[in-house]
């Protein structure tokens, strides 16, 4: 339905009332209007909210509640729960317990994607601000802090190499079956000989981490959480000037970085690393942007010491350096050039002794590579052709991945570098483009896992968005929830699953911009509901709040 104007609010006399004083075209009819004389502390606390539309918060906050219980049986359990096994809720674990956690779990993922695209419909009407998604988000994701892992069991591998040097082995050397414990018990099979393929940074915080919870493994998890969750913290804070000097909408922006499903369930409820990433990227762009170019190095450097995707930043980041310095555009390059390298090796060094660590995460970083699967767009070439071929000729299949991997490469050094030089005048233009550059990164690489694409969205949240790319984004993110099982395992090669969610997948995002697609309420109420035709962008428009 259309957004229609709420009656005048008079402006109060307490200096304590936030909420705007005047009435907004934003503020659809679902918004009761606040009484002149209204309880000022009720005003205060929905101007710091943002009064967000209780419908989509409610709906998504029980949708986190299912995923969250439904976890305890379904989802990354514990091969030996100390507080479920042998308890009398244990069956929750087991048989139709088992299954009715999972149906728990898939009508969270169903619900949560309905209210964020109800959210959707009012941020791109207007009729919701920036404080009112992100208070929504947070309630969302609040349930998930203490659930145990969602699709994934990324979590136990990261306590693990952790515990390792603890031990006195080297985490870039050894897995974690050379470790036996409770921690590396429950690290996922296809894991257990693998060394870490993270920085050392990201080991510095798991070793501190392990050495804090002992063998009190879900204390693990949840203090792993935490750890991760300062990424969170800092996008949302870089989230607004990097918003508006990328050409975005903060209330946009947020519902596609912070309120996303991705970010919801992978993100937190999988208890990633890749938030910190994140949430290190867009600070240390917005500080190259504010012209702090040393901060801006260190904090992606920081960034690669987590996951080294993050360095491909760093060039991107010299061009905006470089752009405000004297000489002409190749020796100013040159100089931000030396100039960032110096700064890199000098944070990289002293992190890399902090963390008690050598080099060898450098060879480990292949260790990814060692997953086949077709969400990697070059393995997917290569198993599709191996098919074809197989038709005629029985062959083997990692020829054709092997061939498509390199040709993978090769298109991504291409992207890369031209995009780099796209970004050569510096600017925000580098930001947005080195956020192409990293999400091209997450789909091209030998190994694509569902919280890649978060490298590159921490960047392009915050630029212009066509409704069209809206769309997409509602189809994409809410796959990338479902192409992995809540126990973690890939349900990649389960096609009748897959079409089945994808049709799902599908009419959501066809329903962001057109409410009651399937034709059952109001066909006039759906006729006349906001739809966006143009980019969204920052249009100038005052929000309601946020």
């Amino acid at each position: 339905m259309t957004a229609q104007p709420s009656p005048p609010v008079p402006r109060p006399t307490s200096p304590e009332r936030i909420s705007d004083p005047a009435p907004r075209a934003e503020d659809g009819p679902d918004q009761a209007a606040e009484p002149a004389s209204g309880d000022t502390a009720t005003s205060a606390r929905r101007g710091w909210f943002g009064d967000p539309p209780r419908g989509p918060l409610l709906l998504g906050l029980g949708a986190s509640l299912l995923m969250a219980i439904g976890a305890f049986g379904a989802g990354g359990v514990l091969v030996r729960d100390p507080l479920l096994t042998n308890s009398p809720v244990g069956f929750w674990r087991y048989g139709h317990g088992h299954e009715l956690a999972t149906a728990l779990i898939y009508l969270g993922v169903a619900l949560l994607g309905w209210a964020w695209v109800r959210l959707g419909r009012d941020v791109l009407a207007g009729r919701v601000g920036g404080r009112a998604v992100l208070s929504t988000a947070v309630v969302w994701l609040t349930p998930m802090l203490a659930a145990p892992p969602l699709f994934t069991r990324d979590v136990f591998s990261y306590l693990a190499q952790g515990a390792l040097p603890l031990a006195g082995f080297d985490p870039y050397d050894v897995g974690p079956e050379v470790m036996p414990s409770i921690l590396s018990d429950n690290v996922h099979y296809f894991w257990q000989d693998t060394p870490a393929p993270y920085g050392p940074l990201f080991i510095l915080l798991a070793k501190g981490m392990a050495a804090a919870i002992g063998d009190h493994i879900i204390l693990g998890v949840v203090g792993m959480r935490l750890l991760m969750l300062p990424g969170l913290v800092l996008l949302v804070w870089a989230l607004p000037e990097l918003t508006r000097r990328l050409g975005g909408r903060v209330p946009v922006a947020l519902w596609i970085a912070v309120a996303n499903p991705v970010m919801i369930i992978h993100m937190v409820g999988g208890g990633h690393n890749d938030l910190l990433v994140m949430g290190l990227l867009a600070t240390g762009a917005l500080a190259a942007l504010r012209g702090r170019h040393i901060t801006g190095i260190v904090l992606v450097t920081a960034a690669m010491a987590v996951k080294a995707s993050a360095g491909i930043a760093l060039p991107f980041l010299v061009l905006v350096w470089a752009k405000h310095l004297s000489g002409s555009r190749p020796m100013r390059i040159l100089k931000a050039g030396a100039a960032g390298v110096g700064v890199f090796v000098a944070v990289f060094g002293v992190i890399t002794l902090a963390a008690q660590v050598g080099f060898g995460w450098l060879p480990a970083l292949s260790a990814p590579s060692m997953i086949v699967n077709w969400l990697s767009l070059p393995t997917g070439v290569g198993e599709l052709a191996h098919a074809l071929v197989n038709i005629v000729f029985n062959v083997p299949k990692q020829p054709f991945i092997n061939v498509a991997r390199i040709i993978g490469a090769a298109a991504l050094v291409y992207i890369a570098a031209r995009q780099w030089w796209a970004a050569r005048d510096g600017g925000p233009d580098a930001i947005r483009r080195a956020g192409i550059v990293l999400f091209a990164v997450a789909v091209l690489s030998p190994a694509t896992l569902p919280w890649y694409v978060s490298w590159g969205m921490a960047l392009l949240a915050m630029a212009a968005w066509s409704p069209r790319a809206l769309t997409w984004l509602v189809f994409g993110s809410l796959w990338l929830v479902i192409v992995y099982y809540p126990n973690g395992e890939a349900a990649l090669y389960n096609w009748s699953y897959l079409a089945v969610c994808a049709a799902l997948c599908a009419l959501a995002a066809y329903s962001l911009h057109h409410p009651d697609p399937l034709r059952l309420g109001n066909r006039s109420a759906a006729a006349t509901a906001p739809v966006a035709t143009a980019p969204v962008a920052d249009r100038g428009a005052p929000q309601r709040s946020g």
